[in-house]
């Protein structure tokens, strides 16, 4: 029998990948097909992104909340430790980030079937598309920046 607290902490670990690893993947399409300036494709990705975002992203995200507090119960963690405060900090900035990007990311994908349709790239889908971007950045750093706090503990934890 796996111990609860291995398997709570594979959990944690395998949110932590998709978060990551679909944060990248996201990123990494909607830039690539907003650089082709193929109308079609920008559709296509952006109608992905928002799916991809509910059925990966969003569990994901709940999955390492539930499984973080529970590990730093079973490990006797504080709430109230300076480490515990530097990733609560952190998580909160990529939320401040991520929402909106929610947000935009439906625009963009309303946007983006318009342009299609119209067979033509729209500036306000590219001034949006800049803003996505902007937001994406600070929240991808602070994420590699939880992977650092998280293997390193570099403040006190109690």
């Amino acid at each position: 029998m796996i111990e609860p607290y291995f398997f709570a902490k594979l959990i944690h670990i395998l949110a932590a990948v998709v978060v990551t690893g679909t944060g990248a993947g996201i990123a990494f399409f909607m830039f690539m097909a907003n650089r082709s300036n193929n109308p079609q494709a920008i559709y296509i990705t952006t109608k992905l992104v928002v799916l991809g975002d509910w059925l990966f992203t969003t569990p994901a995200v709940i999955t390492q909340v539930v499984s973080g507090m529970y590990l730093m119960h079973l490990l006797g963690y504080s709430f109230d430790s300076d480490w515990f405060y530097a990733v609560a900090g952190l998580f909160i900035l990529i939320g401040l980030c991520w929402l909106p990007v929610l947000k935009i990311q439906y625009r963009l994908r309303d946007l983006a079937q318009l342009d299609a349709n119209k067979n033509q790239v729209s500036k306000e889908f590219k001034s949006l598309m800049r803003t996505w971007t902007l937001l994406g950045i600070p929240a991808f750093a602070a994420i590699l920046i939880i992977f650092w706090l998280m293997v390193f503990k570099p403040l006190s934890v109690v």
